[in-house]
C-alpha cells in the first residue's frame, strides 16, 4: 500500500482528463487536461437545483419541484471515456447529433425497467441527452446501451446512499467546501479516493453554486454486458461499491477549480 501511495504522489502533477460539464446539459463540454494519465473514464453527476438556477429554461428544469428525486439526490450526467468519441457511429448519425436535436436520434434499446429508472434519475432524458451520450461516448465503452446505462445507474445509487449523498443533504441551503466533499468521498470509497473528485460550480449572480461532481475512473474489469432481457454481473450494492472504489482509486489525482459553493435547494437557495 505504501508503494502505491508513493506512486500516486509522484503522479499527482499529471492531471487526468475530467469533465468540464457541471450538469445534465450536453452543451457544456468535456474538459480535457491530459489524456496520457491513468484516468480512463469520467463519471459525472449533477446537483440539479444548482444547475437549474443557472439554466431555468432547460426542459429538465422547468418541472422541478421540492419533492422530485432530483431535488435531494445526485442525478446522472454520464460516463465519458477519455479521448474517445463516436466509436463506430455512422457519419449521418454523428452529423445529426451535432445538430443537438437529440430526440431525433435513434431510440435507445433498453429494458423497460432500465428506461423507467433512467428517466427518473437522469432528467436530461427529456431533451434526449441519453441518446446523445450513447452516440457520442457509450459505444466507446461497451457494446449495448443496456450495459452502458446499467453500470451508471448502479454507480449513481451507491453514490447517493453514501457519505457523499448524506453530506449534500445535510448542507442543503448552506456552503460546502471541496475539502468536505473529498473527505466524504474518502469515507465512502476509501482513503485517497477524494483526491480523484472535482466539485463543479457555476455563478448565479454573485453566488457560486454547486452544480455537480466528476470522478476519475481508472483501469479495471468492466461489468459483463447486459442484454435487453435484464441481468447483470454485479447485483448488489456492496459489490458495486467495491467496484466503484477500485476504479476511483486507480485513477489519477486531480485538482478542481471550485473550492466552495452553495448547495441549492430545489427552487430556492
Amino acid at each position: 500500500m505504501m508503494v502505491v501511495l508513493k506512486v500516486l504522489v509522484r503522479l499527482m502533477p499529471v492531471l487526468a482528463l475530467f469533465l468540464g460539464a457541471s450538469a445534465v446539459l450536453a452543451a457544456q463540454p468535456v474538459e480535457k487536461e491530459n489524456s496520457a494519465g491513468r484516468t480512463k473514464v469520467v463519471f459525472a453527476v449533477s446537483w440539479l437545483p444548482g444547475f437549474c438556477d443557472t439554466q431555468p429554461e432547460r426542459p429538465e428544469c422547468k418541472g422541478q419541484t421540492p419533492d422530485r428525486f432530483d431535488a435531494t439526490h445526485f442525478t446522472l450526467h454520464g460516463l465519458w471515456p477519455v479521448g474517445k468519441t463516436y466509436c463506430g457511429v455512422d457519419a449521418a448519425v454523428r452529423a445529426q447529433d451535432g445538430k443537438k436535436k437529440w430526440l431525433e436520434l435513434p431510440k435507445l434499446e433498453l429494458a423497460e425497467k432500465t428506461a423507467v429508472t433512467l428517466a427518473r434519475v437522469m432528467p436530461g432524458v427529456q431533451p434526449g441527452f441519453d441518446r446523445h451520450q450513447w452516440v457520442r461516448s457509450g459505444q466507446c465503452y461497451t457494446s449495448t446501451a443496456e450495459a452502458y446505462f446499467d453500470v451508471q445507474l448502479r454507480y449513481l445509487e451507491v453514490l447517493n446512499s453514501s457519505a457523499v449523498g448524506v453530506l449534500f443533504n445535510e448542507k442543503l441551503g448552506e456552503r460546502i467546501t471541496e475539502q468536505e466533499v473529498r473527505q466524504a468521498v474518502d469515507v465512502a470509497f476509501g482513503p485517497g479516493a477524494g483526491a480523484r473528485v472535482r466539485m463543479q460550480c457555476a455563478k448565479a449572480g454573485e453566488t457560486t453554486v454547486v452544480t455537480g461532481l466528476t470522478f476519475g475512473l481508472g483501469d479495471g474489469e468492466k461489468p459483463v454486458a447486459v442484454d435487453a432481457a435484464g441481468g447483470t454481473a454485479v447485483t448488489n450494492a456492496t459489490d458495486t461499491r467495491a467496484e466503484l472504489s477500485r476504479l476511483i482509486l486507480a485513477a489519477d489525482a486531480t485538482h478542481g477549480k471550485c473550492t466552495s459553493g452553495i448547495v441549492y435547494r430545489a427552487g430556492r437557495p
